[in-house]
């Protein structure tokens, strides 16, 4: 599974390569904290709507720690989905890029 860390993504973002930054966590919890621009699917729905995304371009998974969307990885990437796990999710994002992203 590919693997990026927050320095790394705000590199990718700044960059404005086209990219599909996608959320797996809870509607609560991106209420609470999140990174603009996002698809936001939860963890648990992405077996039934992952036709939603698009195969053609390169999707970054996050969400709180990581261990949610490393897992969606692993679920995509056999389906032919180009992924890469946001290493330390939004909680990484909030230490080392924007601490203006609440952390919980």
């Amino acid at each position: 599974m590919k693997r990026i860390n927050a320095l790394e993504l705000e590199s990718l973002l700044a960059s404005n390569k086209k990219l599909v930054l996608l959320d797996v966590r809870e509607s609560h919890e991106v209420a609470y904290a999140r990174i603009n621009p996002h698809v936001h699917i939860p963890a648990d729905m992405i077996p039934a709507c992952h036709e939603e995304i698009d195969k053609d371009t390169p999707i970054v998974v996050m969400c709180h720690t990581g261990v949610r969307s490393a897992a969606v990885c692993r679920f995509l990437e056999p389906l032919g989905y180009d992924v890469t796990n946001l290493e330390g999710g939004i909680d990484a994002w909030s230490q080392l890029v924007d601490p203006s992203v609440p952390r919980y």
